[in-house]
């Protein structure tokens, strides 16, 4: 475990961050995250939030930029990256309202144009997935098999989530082993064994822990990083068991 960073998505945070950013920052570094996945910058410049997290002890894992901003802003996302000295970018969501075949080979498109300008200055793209795009199309095909299938695996990389291929029906195992050497960044996450399928810490739930952290510890997976979207007790008490289970395992 100790040869991986170990960093926590920032969202799992979001109502902590928007009361006191950098007092939330400071409560991640105590409980011995070695970095961060970034869902917002708390109204800092890039140079302000690089001094925060060095002087914390932190590293800027990966950042989350939405599709919009890649679309738009993407000069403007690529420089705050670079002055943040983050070399991870990740599109999180394919907005919801944009669900055809033409909306998804749109998105490939921009993946490759984005991912391509990325890999120019030194910073990889990935795509983060949720359930909805294993749902097949008419002819069988699944949207993250298309998505895959048809970027430049050289520019656009994947941030596979667990619970999300595990609330699909699919084996994460199996989508790790198949595009392993795409998956940079991992995102840990378990699932309650109830018919709520709840999110739950990692370790306490119906997702095979065990499988998947065996299989990344050998391949070239560069930050494990914890996300619990939702949570039944305090977000910082389940990001807290979250890490201490990782731990315990290394």
């Amino acid at each position: 475990m100790s040869k991986k960073g170990i960093a926590v998505q920032m969202y799992s945070l979001r109502n902590e961050c928007e009361q006191d950013f950098i007092g939330t920052l400071k409560k991640v570094a105590g409980l011995g995250f070695d970095g961060v996945e970034l869902a917002g910058y708390g109204g800092l410049s890039a140079g302000e939030l690089r001094d925060v997290l060095e002087n914390l002890g932190l590293k800027a894992a990966s950042s989350h930029v939405p599709l919009e901003s890649l679309e738009n802003d993407v000069e403007e996302v690529i420089r705050y990256q670079k002055e943040l000295g983050n070399s991870h970018i990740v599109c999180p969501i394919l907005p919801r309202d944009r669900n055809s075949r033409k909306d998804y080979e749109n998105l490939i498109e921009t993946l490759n144009t984005v991912g391509e300008m990325c890999h120019k200055d030194g910073i990889t793209l990935s795509y983060h997935n949720h359930d909805f795009e294993l749902l097949p199309f008419e002819d069988g095909v699944k949207p993250l098999e298309m998505i895959l299938e048809e970027t430049n695996p050289k520019w656009v990389k994947a941030e596979f989530d667990v619970y999300w291929l595990k609330k699909a029906g699919e084996d994460p195992v199996e989508w790790l082993t198949r595009y392993q050497d795409r998956t940079p960044l991992i995102h840990l996450k378990d699932m309650t064994t109830d018919g709520e399928q709840f999110f739950a810490e990692l370790g306490t739930g119906g997702v095979n822990m065990g499988a998947i952290l065996q299989h990344i510890s050998t391949v070239p997976v560069e930050w494990w990083i914890i996300e619990q979207d939702q949570s039944r007790t305090t977000p910082f008490e389940s990001i807290e068991k979250s890490i201490n289970y990782l731990k315990n395992r290394s």
